[in-house]
């Protein structure tokens, strides 16, 4: 009884953290049993979902699964998405975004290099907004997936193409050693004396 239950939970984390459908055979490898255990466990979940009167269903489609809200909650989910989606952008995001508008098509790793932090929910965010999106893989092993911006993007910041976007700055020029204490100086004075 207890295998049976953690085989239902497991089910459960699978299909919650994938978001889409899920082939049968799938599940059943994640789970490690055969077809016919998988489709039970998920017959079982369904059946408990309804049971406690959960916001959650499990749907079948052909021979997929997927959870999903349900209809009668629907007002209530909308609202909430219309909610995330209107929220402004972070800070992270813009810089994510001037990333990949200044250098695409550009990978996820490449982002993350310039940035030096993981960047996934940033480049999540930016696709479910439709500023950027998917414009193919490279041809490098693991095909990554390279990023782009979309026409949402040109029409938020009121461009009409990406040759409107301002210049980079350029990039400065290491001093000569001679002017590098004159520099320092000027630097200290700037600093606000609480510094």
């Amino acid at each position: 009884m207890a295998r049976a239950k953690t085989l239902q939970a497991a089910a459960e984390a699978i299909l919650f953290s994938v978001g889409e459908p899920l082939e049968l055979s799938k599940i059943a490898q994640a789970l490690e049993i055969d077809e016919e255990q998988a489709r039970q466990v998920l017959l079982n979940l369904a059946a408990e979902l309804d049971e406690r009167g959960s916001g959650i269903s499990l749907l079948q489609l052909g021979k997929q699964y997927q959870l999903a809200s349900r209809p009668e909650f629907s007002e209530q989910v909308r609202t909430i998405l219309e909610v995330r989606r209107n929220a402004p952008l972070s800070q992270a995001a813009f810089e994510v975004l001037a990333v990949i508008a200044y250098n695409q098509p550009v990978t996820k790793a490449f982002v993350e290099q310039v940035r030096g932090v993981d960047c996934s929910g940033v480049i999540t965010t930016l696709c479910q907004k439709k500023l950027i999106e998917e414009k193919g893989r490279l041809e490098l092993p693991g095909r990554p997936l390279v990023y782009g911006t979309t026409p949402d993007f040109l029409r938020c910041f009121s461009v009409s193409s990406l040759e409107e976007l301002p210049s980079l700055p350029e990039k400065e020029t290491p001093q000569a050693p001679e002017d590098a204490e004159g520099t320092e100086a000027a630097e200290a004075d700037d600093l606000p004396e609480n510094a």
